[in-house]
């Protein structure tokens, strides 16, 4: 007998407006839903009246555990994170229980609904930073040894990508920000426009644009709610937006 269904689901960066439909329809239909107690919260009127396991941070593997269990014994299962579930999110946590235990790559079925990122959503706070190559980097060395956060963003900054950074400051961790700045002015001016947001697409969403020169004046206003956002060599600010060209022939119109 087929056993139940996963389904990997992002909520986007917190704005209902901004959860797909697809995401919407998935979670009507599901049996349980799995994830961490904040994210529960945002979808309270949603999961009324099915099965809800509710974890604290730091129960991934086991909330990963739980959805591959309920889904074995035959329940359509919603394992639920913020942005998009692929990218730091639960995603990761559930494929690694499954191949650990001998999954087959059929029972249970797997599917993720990609959502809006935290990049994204950044992204489109700022104005088009994003608009040449890019990459995402976390600056939380919890589950990635701190040397290799450095030699990534060594490389990032080196080979002239945009870079998003993720979890750039906590309580505990006030320095990697700081060393980040650091390594990434080895490779580019001072004038490097930054914009940083936090609670993108939020209520109380908050934003403002500096330069990798002036970041450190701000250290304080960031934290785990922040995602930012450094331009590459010709990122620029224009009308309060920050701007990555991607290349086109642009005409300026006669006056």
């Amino acid at each position: 007998m087929n056993s139940g269904r996963i389904y990997l689901i992002g909520l986007g960066p917190g704005d209902r407006a901004l959860i797909t439909t697809a995401a919407l329809e998935v979670l009507s239909d599901c049996d349980a839903i799995v994830g961490y107690d904040g994210y529960i919260a945002q979808i309270l009127d949603i999961v009324d009246g099915k099965q809800v396991v509710s974890m604290p941070l730091g129960k991934e593997m086991e909330r990963a555990a739980k959805a591959v269990e309920l889904a074995s014994a035959g329940s359509a299962v919603a394992v639920i994170s913020s942005g998009d579930i692929g990218v730091y999110g639960m995603a990761g946590p559930v494929f690694e229980h499954l191949a650990a235990n001998g999954w087959d790559g059929e029972n249970p079925q797997v599917e993720v609904v990609p959502a809006v990122s935290a990049a994204q959503a950044a992204a489109s706070v700022l104005g088009a930073p994003l608009m040449q190559d890019f990459c995402a980097i976390s600056l939380s060395d919890l589950m990635t040894p701190w040397q290799t956060i450095r030699k990534r963003l060594d490389a990032a900054a080196y080979g002239d990508f945009v870079i998003a950074l993720y979890n750039p400051r906590s309580k505990r961790r006030r320095e990697q920000i700081v060393e980040a700045r650091s390594l990434v002015l080895k490779h580019r001016g001072v004038d490097t426009p930054v914009g940083v947001v936090r609670n993108a697409c939020r209520p109380n969403q908050q934003h403002f644009l500096t330069t990798l020169g002036e970041l450190e004046q701000h250290f304080e206003r960031i934290d785990m709610f922040t995602t930012m956002v450094i331009g590459n060599s010709t990122t620029y600010i224009h009308g309060g937006r920050m701007v990555t060209p991607r290349g086109y022939a642009v005409s300026t119109s006669a006056k």
